[in-house]
């Protein structure tokens, strides 16, 4: 064994002591049952030191793991190598050491004792899901964290099931699920009180002030966070305190005075530095510089972020990394620096990208288009637009996809227990009828009398199948109308899209018109009313927007504040005249939100198909294409306007591609014609057409 403590550190020799020290205790006690009340001292150290160090785990998450992997052979078995291995897979996973991860979670599933392997699964599936969210997979994540059975998680250890709980609340919340991670974040906080550390307390009162905040009760976040902060100081450690400094600072950030925020941020930081915990430290002032930014503080957004970067390259933290390039990027555009500026928030994005963080790649797209607009290089701004149109269609893609994969799931689970129950009823049936052929054939005298109770028994059995197949066909109508709707809004969902296009597309393409719109300014709206008021204006602009067309034209939810508007109907000037309907109807009364009115415009691009002068159609994926970059020209002069394409020198599809490439400028060459209307304030009275 010299031989082994030898290449330790000092504290993977301290650890490695107490390991065999468990090992050879007389009563053979697991160390993970050391938690408990009664233990061998031995045991007892072996579960501090594993305390100490998921208490700081987020520090130096690959370090810690490789002291556990040194010492981790020394302990023969038991619940003392379960409770290491368990720990490990969390280190590995925050290092978002993909290999490790992966072979310490086959290495939990495979579990050879068989009284843990229940236990085993609970930790296999909170370690993978702790790596798919650090990844930013977060319905993956949720759905290995749901494959969890109930009877496993009841015979887990309570600190296991207190990180399995944790995770899912933090997941739920991700996601939007409110009330799942409402509920969840109260069983955390149930176990960690149960278990009876400070700091454990101190988590789960910081993240429910989060999930509180997230759920529009802010003074009630306030409460929790301060119940965490006086838990963290009844037995304080750096990482403890980071994380509820860092979650209070973001509790106060809409606070009139900024001073707790500021302070907060500060603590955070101060507590990462005493923690040696660099990667955190990066992480901590990638968030101060974005609070600094979003306050309209430029220079001292870019004299933190510009900290951060070289924390983040020397400890790989490739999230920090993005967060600091990012801000350091957006700073500059602010500053008048705007080719560097944009230079920056690029390769911000294109690291998200190569990480698969499409979302917050598609989010960076986003936030760089309006910083470009807001500096005056409309040019860009387009550009960057267009990114996120394309990130945001594949986003919602990949969610729509793995949605559809989920309800087919449900629909094909449904469908077995219908078809067992159909079956049983069957048996039932089968077994009436020999039944009844027995007494027949025991009651001959009364054969007219049993055949007319089968016909009813077989009459009623026909009914009962009847009723079945009703029932199922309702069933399958109703989900099949709930997987078409988007139940926010009631409109119809890009599922539904995609089946009715096709009733309006011939084969030589689309023979409609087609207006794409766009809500402005729709993130400030939720950054000062809340997501509840954001929400109460989609579904009001969504009823305006019914009624200012006919029945049988084809509304949709394009995705998030974005609506498509499909018209049959493409002679004269309808075009025109409904697009000037629809900004007089979004923006000429306010939305009435819990006695508040919210001011409400919107951007319009549209377009009646075929085009003159050639008669042109288009294939329906071509014409969303020309009218939402009509919309970023309408977005780019201003917002509250509607710009449609009249004319368009162009003889096939492919030319009509390389023209909307370039529209503005083919606007300018006379190639395109454009009609130009201005909403309610704007200052236009009536329609202007451009060759």
């Amino acid at each position: 064994m010299p031989s082994i403590l030898a290449r330790l550190s000092p504290f993977g020799t301290a650890l490695a002591a107490c390991l065999l020290l468990a090992a050879c205790s007389p009563n053979g006690q697991a160390p993970g049952a050391s938690r408990a009340s009664g233990v061998a001292p031995a045991e007892d150290r072996l579960a501090r030191e594993l305390d100490r160090i998921e208490r700081a785990s987020r520090a130096k998450p690959a370090q810690d793991e490789q002291a556990l992997r040194q010492v981790a052979e020394a302990q023969p078995g038991g619940a003392a190598r379960l409770d290491v291995v368990a720990l490990r897979g969390e280190l590995a996973a925050l290092a978002r050491d993909r290999v490790l991860t992966q072979q310490l979670v086959r290495r939990l599933r495979d579990w050879p004792v068989a009284e843990q392997r229940a236990e085993a699964r609970v930790a296999a599936a909170t370690v993978d899901a702790e790596y798919l969210r650090s990844q930013a997979d977060l319905r993956g994540a949720r759905k290995r964290l749901a494959d969890v059975d109930t009877v496993s998680l009841a015979a887990t250890g309570v600190v296991q099931r207190w990180r399995y709980h944790r995770l899912l609340a933090h997941v739920s919340g991700d996601i939007g699920e409110l009330d799942a991670a409402l509920t969840e974040g109260h069983q955390t906080l149930r176990l960690a009180q149960q278990i009876g550390q400070p700091w454990r307390v101190a988590l789960s009162l910081a993240d429910l002030s989060f999930t509180t905040l997230r759920a529009d009760t802010p003074a009630r976040a306030r409460q929790l966070v301060a119940q965490a902060l006086a838990e963290a100081q009844k037995d304080p450690d750096p990482m403890t305190l980071n994380s509820v400094y860092t979650t209070r600072g973001i509790i106060h950030t809409d606070d009139a005075d900024a001073s707790i925020t500021l302070q907060s941020y500060a603590d955070a930081l101060e507590q990462a530095a005493a923690a040696g915990a660099d990667s955190v430290r990066a992480l901590g002032l990638g968030n101060f510089a974005d609070y600094h930014l979003r306050q309209g503080r430029y220079a001292r957004a870019l004299e933190l972020a510009e900290q951060a970067l070289p924390l983040a390259l020397a400890t790989g933290n490739l999230g920090a990394e993005g967060v600091a390039r990012s801000n350091i990027g957006l700073a500059k555009i602010a500053l008048g620096r705007v080719a560097e500026g944009a230079s920056e928030a690029r390769a911000a994005i294109a690291l998200d990208e190569q990480q698969g963080a499409i979302a917050y790649a598609c989010d960076g797209w986003k936030e760089l288009a309006v910083f470009l607009e807001r500096a005056g290089d409309l040019a860009g701004a387009v550009g960057a637009w267009r990114e996120h149109r394309r990130l945001s269609d594949r986003v919602l893609r990949d969610e729509t996809r793995q949605l559809l994969l989920e309800a087919q799931e449900r629909q094909d689970a449904e469908q077995r227990a219908r078809d067992i129950e159909l079956l049983n009823r069957d048996n039932a049936l089968k077994s009436e009828q020999v039944h009844q052929r027995n007494l027949g054939l025991m009651l001959w005298a009364a054969l007219g009398g049993c055949v007319v109770v089968s016909l009813g028994l077989m009459w009623q059995a026909f009914r009962r199948v009847r009723r079945t197949n009703e029932a199922l066909a309702t069933s399958n109508a109703s989900l099949k109308h709930q997987s078409e709707t988007d139940p926010l809004t009631g409109l119809a969902n890009r599922r539904h899209f995609q089946a009715a296009i096709h009733s309006l597309s011939g084969p030589d393409g689309l023979s409609a018109s087609v207006f794409l719109i766009d809500v402005d300014h729709f993130k400030r709206l939720n950054d000062s009313f809340g997501h509840a008021a954001g929400d109460a204006v989609l579904a009001e602009i969504a009823a305006r927007l019914r009624q200012a067309v006919r029945d049988d034209d084809l509304v949709v939810r394009w995705g998030g504040e974005e609506f498509l508007i499909v018209a049959a109907s493409r002679e004269g000037l309808f075009a025109p005249q409904l697009a000037q309907r629809l900004l007089d109807l979004i923006g000429s009364q306010p939305v009435a939100y819990q006695a508040r009115s919210i001011a409400v415009t919107a951007s319009i691009g549209f377009v009646s198909l075929p085009v003159p002068p050639h008669g042109l159609r288009l294939p329906w994926e071509r014409a969303i294409d020309l009218v939402d970059t009509a919309l970023y020209l309408a977005k780019a002069h201003g917002r509250n306007k509607a710009y449609g394409v009249e004319r368009i020198h162009a003889s096939d599809v492919a030319a009509v591609e390389q023209l909307t490439a370039r529209l503005e400028a083919a606007w300018g060459e006379g190639l395109v014609s454009l009609i130009a209307l201005g909403g309610p304030g704007s200052g236009a009275t009536s329609p202007g057409s451009w060759a």
